[in-house]
């Protein structure tokens, strides 16, 4: 019998000829990310453990992105930790708030490749199954224990396959299908298993596109996510200036899965999730025209150049609805300046939105704070209640094109009458 993406990279990073669905190995990941969020929490857990030095600071990638710049003295005094910490155990791979979005920064900076196993203080670590790596978020305590020893016990888990056919009409994009996906799949509908996607319609996605469904293939609960590498994903690395002495890892075509899924979006509409679960997933013809307060357009999930451009695209020549707060923030500086090159920082603007630094920023309440009562249409991965920083308030879940279309008429609205 055949094995898994999970069985196979389990095996070569626990050193094991054969293991089980189920079973506990000490492995040591090929990269850990350190996301900012939490990460001081983990150097004091660290400090504890009465280690000097981390088992290894060219295996460390340390990202600061959740609040940046500093909005309080709290946060300002971890940044400060672990600025000084990072210095101290010669971690040379540390991106300041000038950098962006850890997920982002990781595959731009080709810190994740194929093959890898990766270990990242962020539940979005997923991500990096966008191009064939076995990533997977972890705890603060995780975080300190691999940071002193290199190591962590990891249950291989069970494997689905989710396959995706037919070509998508004009109007839709991955997150319209990474919403289908886990509507009917719900929250829970993969929980600790590692996700396969594959099938002719994600062999068209570019990277970008794999990287939203990757993403968010935690919010059903996966606890990793694979797409195989191929020549888009070669192509992305080598742009992006990455050692081609990467070692991809594939399944077997005779592999066993716990279940085999399979999607067929050739019809499908934009999607929309509504509060307070992901998986309360709508066509756009069920909610249109629910009035909205503020839309924000960024996040690990879709804050990446295309998707900049797609809204760019809806918006240009139009103007933000008066009484909406329309935040953009890419995802990257790297991003960032692709779209002002492209002109889209300008078309963002000049239609009455707010452009912000790279950082996480709306997507989890560290600004664009929501009031009493109001709604938000985001392009981000959750929409859980106060999400945004306020539980009396409502988050919706679109594609970028949906976010902007709704921003310009105030409520939310079909994109593909605007494209």
């Amino acid at each position: 019998m055949g094995k898994t993406f999970a069985e196979k990279i389990f095996a070569i990073k626990s050193d094991k000829e054969e293991i089980s669905v189920g079973e506990i190995v000490t492995a040591s990941p090929d990269v850990l990310m350190c996301s900012a969020v939490t990460f001081a929490i983990a150097i004091e857990q660290f400090r504890r453990l009465g280690v000097k030095k981390v088992w290894d600071p060219d295996k460390i990638v340390v990202i600061l992105d959740h609040f940046i710049p500093a909005p309080t003295m709290q946060v300002a005094n971890n940044h400060k930790l672990i600025r000084e910490f990072v210095k101290e155990q010669g971690i040379k791979r540390f991106y300041d708030i000038r950098e962006g979005i850890c997920h982002q920064v990781m595959v731009e900076k080709c810190h994740a490749l194929p093959g890898m196993l990766i270990l990242g203080k962020d539940s979005h670590t997923t991500s990096y199954g966008a191009i064939g790596a076995f990533s997977s978020g972890i705890g603060a305590t995780e975080t300190a224990i691999i940071l002193a020893t290199g190591n962590l016990w990891l249950r291989l888990p069970e494997s689905v396959k989710i396959l995706v056919k037919g070509k998508l009409p004009k109007g839709i994009f991955a997150k319209d299908v990474i919403l289908k996906i886990i509507h009917d799949l719900t929250s829970d509908g993969c929980t600790y298993k590692a996700v396969e996607f594959c099938g002719e319609t994600i062999e068209r996605m570019n990277i970008s596109e794999r990287f939203t469904l990757a993403n968010m293939s935690v919010e059903m609960g996966a606890k990793a996510s694979f797409i195989a590498c191929d020549n888009v994903t070669k192509e992305y690395l080598q742009e992006h200036g990455c050692s081609p002495h990467y070692k991809p890892v594939f399944p077997d075509q005779d592999a066993s899965y716990e279940g085999t899924h399979e999607f067929d979006v050739a019809s499908l509409e934009p999607m929309v999730a509504c509060p307070h679960q992901v998986d309360n997933v709508r066509s756009i013809a069920e909610v249109e025209g629910i009035e909205v307060n503020q839309a924000f357009l960024g996040s690990c999930t879709n804050g990446r150049g295309d998707d900049l451009e797609i809204a760019a695209r809806v918006l240009r020549g139009k103007k933000v609805h008066p009484n909406v707060r329309f935040l953009v923030v890419p995802a990257s500086r790297a991003v960032y300046l692709e779209v002002l090159e492209r002109g889209h920082i300008r078309t963002f603007l000049e239609a009455g939105a707010v452009v912000a630094n790279p950082s996480c920023s709306a997507c989890f309440g560290a600004d664009g704070v929501l009031a009493a009562g109001e709604r938000c249409i985001a392009s981000s991965n959750r929409n859980f209640r106060g999400r945004m920083g306020n539980p009396d308030s409502e988050v919706f879940l679109a594609s970028p094109a949906t976010v902007a279309a709704s921003a310009i008429n105030g409520k939310i609205t079909d994109p593909r009458n605007l494209l």
